[in-house]
């Protein structure tokens, strides 16, 4: 059975879950993502973030938007987590990315709608994200779906000056 994430949108585009024939998509779709938070990208992140998704044993799960003919026009990984004040495990949204030219038609909604469902299906309470301050036209699409919190993020580097 197929579930409302996975049905086809119009025109044949589909959300679905990463496929191991999707990966020189994915890496393209991945390179752009790394772009726009300007973060550094090699091959060596690539294939271990690519192996994380395809291994069933580990947590990262990825969604991608797919046309038809197997083009891929977003993705989205997306993770449990613990959460110690309930008790239980939530859902943590690592990163969505939809191509540029594709922004505005409801793929971003349609790709954290797919994940909601399967954090649903996996129990989680809830589904959290961050994103960057700036990124106005992500945070307009997230102001219609979600609660923005009042916790601040710290990242404490932990290479080799402490």
């Amino acid at each position: 059975m197929t579930s409302r994430a996975e049905q086809p949108i119009a025109g044949g585009i589909q959300i679905r879950d990463l496929q191991p024939q999707d990966r020189v998509a994915w890496e393209l779709l991945y390179r752009q993502y790394a772009e726009f938070y300007k973060e550094p990208m090699n091959e060596e992140i690539l294939a271990r973030t690519w192996s994380w998704l395809l291994d069933a044993q580990h947590p990262l799960q990825g969604k991608v938007v797919a046309t038809a003919n197997g083009v891929l026009l977003g993705l989205a990984h997306y993770r449990p987590f613990p959460e110690p004040l309930l008790g239980k495990e939530a859902g943590f949204l690592d990163d969505l990315f939809v191509l540029p030219e594709q922004r505005g038609g409801g793929l971003g909604r349609r790709l954290i709608e797919a994940v909601s469902q399967a954090g649903k299906e996996q129990g989680w309470p809830f589904l959290r994200w961050i994103t960057a301050q700036d990124n106005a036209q992500a945070r307009r699409l997230y102001d219609g779906l979600a609660q923005a919190t009042v916790w601040v993020t710290y990242d404490l580097s932990l290479g080799t000056a402490c």
